[in-house]
Formats: structure tokens, sequence, C-alpha cells
């Protein structure tokens, strides 16, 4: 058992033959038995990646009274109790204001934990990454087991299709290729092999090691457990991710650093109000409760409340884009995105290797269609028919049609099957010709020849067909097939065959060169079956760009946001994508950098090339490099979004201030990094989140304006009182709390669930470093409130001034003083109304708009005039809000001077374009 205690692949098992890594293992070619797996299951822990703490359901709930609008509400309903404790006799108005802080409070916890419960539940769904079950060798039989309960020693069946679900040292392999993309990101897959490799070659570049979360594509093998779990290759980028920190949301630093703002100014202000109205010899109590009452004022009790159903909202539309968002201030930083660094393939690709372009006889044929269906044209298809049946034939890989809800699939490699579509293209029966010219011999690739060759039975005859690496292969080519003859290969023909490959690789083509000869028979060797060839052309194929990415990629850049592609491929197959997709428009010369270059750049020097290249492309990049990349723009002030779905991709993730991970291909581990995961895999769902998103800060800046604007109105009636020696508050702080939760929320949340403004995508990216409460922002709730506030007050003052009585001889239930109450109150809420037709929109009036264009709002502003009718004329709600009924008149008074508002607002737009149109 000593022996079995490796963990990770790196222990030299590379370097080793098949029989001394079983020896190493404490394994056999007959596996390990019942027990020895037990006892090793006991010592190295289950294959599964550890998933990281969750916090419980219990304290995530009392973490939503952490939050300071909650911590000042509840330390306002503490002082509200105790001075109703020491009031004699007990005032049972402030029970009843530290009743209704306690629900506000409540309500806000509980509306906010359900969005965020409910966005993890769903993401939890998604979880479904690494296969359940794997064939194993016990004691000489195969057998399932739950790949849970793999551990290192054991003997795994590979099969073309299966999913790897442990690091690996292969004992045997046969024509097996493995997908490496979800841990490299390299669409092509790699060939495969039992052979002991030099201790020189990368871990990830060793031949006959295969790793956990990758696939076979091809081919059948056998091979040897050496980790599992955290110890594999993909549970070392789990970690790299689990330790990597998560940057607090832009809008969640903002909201914290508005609420101290109005924390400090709440208090400071009760304070000094406090000390004057104490001063003036007021009584204490009442003097405290009025002070109290300011607090409560400038407090945005409904705003918790309302920003989390806002952004839900936001949740809920993405969902309906495909997107799926795990935290719901996730919303908010897509829309402020300035950046997004994407992976090339199954992001902005298909990972679907198809032809783009064949060559025979000096002339291009193009090829049209994309993916593994067999739908397209060939530009005169006669001429490359030959050179298509000898392709397909020289494979291993089969077209699988339609079944099971799925489309046309391949099994097996994706070049070669690429090549079964193609020939399929091209009219040719491939179960026609297989049964015509059967598979007698066959000469397997491999890296150093670079060519595979198979050989066929056909009209008495045997034939070797051969394709590979253009360069390899016409170097053996001593004939070509040109028009409708065969002739000698001369150099001008060579040279004119190897510019055709250097034209269709600087299109970012893989090219493939097809060749035939004429054997002895099934037991030819190399050098009979790969020398004197017949050339027949040359085949380009291409993983094709997602036919919406072309859209989204537009749709980005004119929103202007930057669009960086990292990927683990090559230089030139990354640039040409990026031309295909529109990140790289005609005429733009990117500044390409490869992983080997990263290693030689410091932090500093990353930083200067990204801000001094603005169209950049990384290739040939690791994780680490991906991670680097994404610091270096945050380091920049630059709000990242991250795409990948491989195991790559996951720390940088996790580093990005919004990771975006695909829900079909996507790994396990980039699904875990993300905040966002793209049900459908489409980029183009990325466009469409960044238009939801900005909505969703032009909607809480809507909302922002609409509460303050309130809170504006509330204040200044209540100074203008303290100034003015009123010994009472024109509007109280449980009349506060009504308008605040009651009449207030619905109307803002209406306001939070507008559509886009039109235009929103054509504008530049919000500066992140502008604050949420930006001076633009801070004038509009002035100007909206003040003209509120000064009706509020003016009703209020106007109603008490004219009963002839002196302020000081005015009591708590004087008739008049109660109807002055009321009246303010009304005209906060009306005011509220008009503030929020004119807060739709900075720039656009609501005439054009239109005022009944949003329902929600007309119905949420409609129960709250019933509210306060029921506050006005019921006699239980009269009692507990001090207030008294009102005329017909006194309601058309307030509606009149309410409306100035709205008035005075589309005074200022029409102002506003006036300058615009002379400018």
């Amino acid at each position: 058992m000593s022996q079995a205690t490796g963990t990770r692949a790196s222990l030299g098992y590379q370097e080793r033959t098949a029989s001394e890594v079983l020896d190493a293992l404490g394994s056999s070619r007959h596996g390990l038995t019942t027990s020895e797996a037990g006892a090793r299951l006991a010592e190295h822990g289950r294959n599964e990646l550890h998933r990281p703490h969750r916090t419980s359901v219990l304290r995530k709930f009392a973490g939503q009274f952490t939050d300071l609008f909650a911590v000042l509400l509840l330390s306002a309903a503490a002082i509200t109790f105790t001075a109703y404790l020491l009031s004699d006799p007990p005032d049972v108005g402030n029970l009843q204001l530290t009743i209704a802080i306690l629900a506000v409070v409540l309500i806000n916890a509980v509306i906010g934990f359900m969005q965020e419960y409910m966005a993890e539940r769903t993401a939890e769904a998604l979880q479904a990454m690494v296969p359940h079950r794997a064939r194993v060798i016990r004691v000489g039989e195969r057998v399932e087991v739950s790949v849970a309960e793999l551990v290192p020693g054991d003997l795994v069946v590979i099969e073309a299709g299966d999913a790897i679900s442990a690091d690996c040292r292969l004992i045997e392999a046969h024509e097996l290729t493995v997908n490496n993309m979800a841990l490299t990101g390299e669409s092509a897959p790699a060939r495969r092999h039992a052979e002991p490799v030099p201790a020189s070659v990368t871990r990830l570049e060793a031949q006959n090691l295969v790793w956990m979360g990758t696939a076979a594509a091809s081919g059948t093998g056998k091979a040897v457990v050496v980790a599992t779990g955290q110890d594999t290759e993909f549970g070392r980028i789990y970690q790299l991710t689990a330790g990597t920190s998560t940057d607090s949301s832009p809008l969640r630093r903002q909201i914290a650093m508005m609420a101290h703002r109005v924390a400090a100014a709440a208090f400071s202000l009760g304070v000094l109000l406090f000390a004057v109205r104490l001063a003036a010899e007021n009584p204490l109590v009442e003097t405290f409760i009025f002070a109290l009452g300011v607090m409560v004022a400038l407090v945005p009790e409904g705003l918790p409340a309302t920003m989390s159903v806002a952004l839900a909202i936001g949740v809920r539309r993405m969902a309906k884009r495909h997107a799926l968002i795990k935290k719901l201030l996730a919303v908010e930083t897509l829309g402020s995105t300035t950046v997004i660094c994407t992976d090339k393939t199954g992001t902005l690709t298909k990972a679907e290797m198809t032809v783009q372009a064949l060559w025979t006889s000096g002339n291009v044929h193009h090829v049209t269609g994309a993916g593994y269906g067999p739908e397209g044209d060939i530009e005169d298809p006669a001429p490359v028919r030959e050179m298509l049946r000898v392709a397909a034939l020289c494979c291993d890989a089969r077209l699988l049609p339609p079944a099971d809800h799925q489309g046309w699939r391949i099994l097996g490699d994706t070049t070669e099957g690429a090549l079964l579509v193609v020939a399929a293209k091209a009219g040719i029966d491939l179960d026609a010709e297989r049964r015509a010219a059967p598979r007698v011999g066959e000469l397997p690739f491999d890296s150093v020849r670079k060519l595979m060759t198979t050989v066929h039975a056909k009209d008495g005859r045997t034939w070797a067909y051969v394709k590979g690496a253009p360069q390899e292969l016409v170097a053996r080519c001593t004939h070509i097939y040109y028009g409708d003859a065969v002739s000698i290969l001369d150099d001008e023909q060579r040279n004119a065959v190897l510019k055709a490959n250097d034209e269709m690789a600087g299109s970012a083509l893989r090219v493939l060169a097809v060749a035939v000869r004429e054997v002895g028979g099934a037991g030819a060797g190399h050098e009979e079956a790969e020398h004197g060839l017949t050339l027949l052309g040359l085949v380009g194929m291409l993983d094709p760009p997602r036919p919406e990415v072309v859209a989204a990629v537009k749709a980005c850049r004119e929103a202007g946001i930057r669009i960086v592609m990292a990927t683990g491929d090559y230089a030139l197959t990354a640039e040409a994508i990026a031309r295909r997709v529109g990140i790289l428009r005609p005429g733009m010369v990117p500044r390409t950098v490869t992983g080997v270059e990263l290693d030689q750049v410091d932090d500093e020097a990353l930083r200067t090339l990204l801000a001094e290249h603005e169209h950049v492309l990384f290739a040939r990049v690791k994780p680490e490099h991906k991670m680097r990349v994404v610091s270096a723009f945050k380091d920049l002030g630059e709000i990242v979004a991250v795409t990948g779905d491989g195991a790559n991709d996951a720390p940088a993730l996790k580093r990005a201030d919004i990771g975006v991970a695909m829900g079909e291909s996507g790994t396990d581990v980039a699904r875990e990094a993300s905040v966002m995961v793209l049900l459908d895999d489409s980029f183009a769902s990325i466009a469409a989140a960044v238009e939801l998103g900005r909505s969703v800060y032009q909607n809480i800046r809507k909302f922002l304006i609409y509460v303050f604007s309130s809170n504006v109105g509330e204040l200044v009636p209540i100074l203008a009182a303290t100034f003015l020696g009123f010994p009472h508050v024109p509007i109280s702080a449980v009349q506060v709390l009504v308008i605040d939760l009651g009449t207030d929320v619905l109307p803002a949340l209406a306001l939070g669930a507008e559509r886009p403004e039109p235009g929103v995508m054509r504008q530049p990216p919000r500066n992140p470093k502008q604050s949420l409460f930006s001076g633009a922002l801070v004038r509009r709730i002035l100007f909206l409130g003040g003209i509120e506030a000064l009706v509020a007050t003016g009703i209020f003052f106007w109603h008490v001034t004219s009963a002839g009585i002196a302020f000081s001889e005015f009591t708590s239930d004087n008739p008049i003083y109660r109807e002055a109450l009321t009246m303010a109150h009304l005209a906060v809420i009306m005011s509220q109304i008009f503030v929020g037709l004119a807060g739709r929109s900075d720039r656009i009036s609501i005439f054009r708009l239109g005022l009944l264009s949003n329902p929600h709002y007309l119905v949420a502003q409609a129960i709250g005039l019933v509210l306060m009718a029921g506050i006005c004329y019921l006699p239980l709600l009269q009692d507990v809000f001090n207030t008294a009924a009102l005329s017909f008149a006194d309601w058309l008074l307030v509606l009149a001077l309410s409306s100035l508002v709205l008035v005075a607002d589309e005074i200022r737009k029409a102002v506003l374009h006036r300058k615009e149109a002379v400018s």
C-alpha cells in the first residue's frame, strides 16, 4: 500500500513503462481487489471536488439584518421602544412606531433573502459535469462503479465518447484521441499512446497521460488511476479558483458608501435639531421624538426591498434571454462592464470542426454550411469527389444522424468528423463506399510521421489512402492528380501546392493533405504505403464562429465595450476568428501576445501593454495567464467580464467582476466560479444581458430619484417647523414610514421594471469610478424633491396660519393641526406621483414616452391613494396617524399644487432640447 500513495501525475509516471507504473501503484493488469479498493478509498477519500463551504440558511437570513440601513432602523426601534417604556403614562405612539420600524426591517430582510436563496438554488441545479459511473477492472472482471469510488491504482477502461473521471496513466491505447478542450482550451483532439514519455515533457503535453474532465474522442484504451479528487490537475485548478478572492461588486460598494453617508447625515442632523429644540426649552421627550422623526425621514426604509426586487426583475428577464444570474448585484455589474475577456473555442466558436475550402488541380472549391449536419454545398464538387472519398475512408470517426432530440453528432475525432461531413455534402454514400472498398489494414497516426494510412481492397487491387500534415505528405509524393490525369509532381507544382497550403493556413484553416497509392497487399509497411504517393489535394477546415456572435460582438462594440480574446489555441487561429466575428475590423493590426511572452513580462509591463494597445489578442495561454490578464485590467480600473467554459477558465472567471460560464458545455469548475451562466452557451446572450444590466442601472437611478425626492419632501417641512418654532412635526415618523414603505415601494418597483430606454446600447459604459450618487443625480433629486418640499411645507403652514392661532398654542390633538398634518401627508404622496412621471427619463418628455406606457406605475400609485384615503377617513387609522378627514376642495388644491413638479420638469426638458438644437 505504501507504493500506492502517489497523489499527482507528476510523480514520474510519464517516463516509466506501463508495468513499472502498475508496480509503483501496487496494481496489476487484473486491477485491484474489492477490499484493496475500499482501503484506498478510506485513505485517499472520494474522487470528488470539494464544494466550498456554504453559509447556512439561518446565517444567510441573519446576514440580511447587518445591512447598514437595517442597523439604523433597528437602532431607531430600540430608541423608540425605550422611550415608550420610560414615558409616564406610556406613549402608545412610540410603541406603534417601534412595531412599524421592526415590520419594515423584517419585510426588507425576507425579500432580500428570498431573492438570493432562489437564485442560488437555481444555479445548483446546473452542477452536472463529472460522469456518474466509470468502467473499471477489478480482479480481472470489468465492472461499473461510481466515479466517486475511483482510487489510485484502479484500472479504467476507456472507449470513444467516455468522459475521463480521474487523472490516469495509459497502459494500453488503440487509436485513442482525447479532447482536452475543457482543460487546455484546444479544440483539436490529441493523440494518446501508452509508451514512456521523457520527463522533460510537461504534464499536460505528455501523450501517455489523460486527465479528469476531458473526454475520449476516438479509439479505446486502458489506464491506471494515478490521482483522484483534489489531487488531480482539474482539482489543482479548482483549488486555484477557490483561493482567488472575489471583489465586491461596484453597485454593492456604492450602496454601502451611500448608506454610510445617509447614516452620517441623518445622525448629525438629528443631533443638531435635538440640541436646537432642547435649547429652545421644548420638552425632552417630545424633542427627542422630533429628532428621531428627522432621522427616520432621512433613511430610505423601502430602498433595500426595492433594490432587491428590481434586481430580481432583471434576473428574471435575463433568464428569459438564457442567462442565469447567481447573485443579484451581478445584474448591474454586467451593465457597467468595460472589458470582456473571452475564450475562443466553445464561446465564440461552436467547437465543431467544419471544412471551409478544398484545393485540387490548382483550384479552390469553397464549402458552405457549418457544424456536423451535412447541409451545405461544394463549389463544383466533381473534381474533389475522389479526394473526399479517399479522405473519408481514411477515418475512424463515425457520423451519427439525429436521434433522441439531438442533432447530428460525431463519434470520434472532430477533424475526421469534418471530413465525413464534407464527403456527405459531395453526395458520397459513405456506407456504400466502405462496402466497395473495405479496410484491410492500417498504419495509425503518430506525432513523428504526422500521417495516417488505411489500406483498402477495391476492384481486386489494394490501395493505401493517406492523410496528414501537408509538409510531411507532399514530401512523400511523386505524382499529382491534376485535371483528369496523373502527372509527375515537379518543383513548380510542388511550390504551388505549398503556396496553397500557406494561403489556407494564413486564413487560420487547419490544412490536411490527401494522397493515394496502389500497394502490394494488406501487409504494406510505411516505406511502401507512404512513399511514391499521388497527391489528390488539400482540405482546409475551421472551428466556425457561432452565427449569432457577429451581431453580438457588434452590439458590444457599439456599447463601448472592449473585447479581448484569450485562448489556448494558436495565434493565427485566434486572429482569424477575431476577424471573422468582428473583434478585429478590416485594417486593424492586433498586438498578439503568447503565453511564453506573458511569462517574460512583469505585471507593470502587462498593464502598460493593455493600456497602450487597444487591440490585443492572447494565444497559447494557461489558466494563470488568463487570471493575470484579468487582474491587470482591474488594476487599470476596468470592470471586467470573463467568458469561458473550461476548467482552465475558472480562476479568471472568479477573479473577474463578472464570470460568465457556459451552461451546456461548461465544466463544473467553471460554473462554480461564475456568477452568470449562459444556459444556451451563446455569446449573443451576453450582449442582451449587458443591455438589461444597463437598463437595471438606469432603473435603479430612477427609483433613487423617486425615493430620495420623497425624503427631501418629508425632511424640509420638519426643518421648517424647527426654525419657525412650531412645536410639532408637520409629518410624523409613523407617516414617514407609511410613505416610504406603504406608498413609495410599489411605484418604485414599477419604475425598476421599466424596459430599456432607446439607445442604451449606443452609449459608452458608465465610468466605474462614477458615484451612484453623482452630481447629476443629486441635482435631479434636489430639483424634483425641492419643489415637492415647497408644496408640502407651504400647504402645511398655510393651513396652520389660516386658523389665526399662535404656534405655541397648538396641541397634538388640535383639529387644525391634524388637518394640516393630513394635507402635508397627502401633498407628499401626490407630488410623488408627478416625481415618478418626470423621473422616467432625464431628457424625454413624459408625453413622448406616454403617460400610460407604464401601467404598473399607475396602478401602484392608485393603490397608494386608496391607502391615503383610508388614513384620511377611517376612524381607526385616524387615531393611529393623528389625521383628519379632508374636503374634496382640499384634495383638488393639493392635486393642483403637486402637479407643479411635473410642469417644472417639462419646462426644464424643453429648455434643454432648445439649447441642444441651437448648439
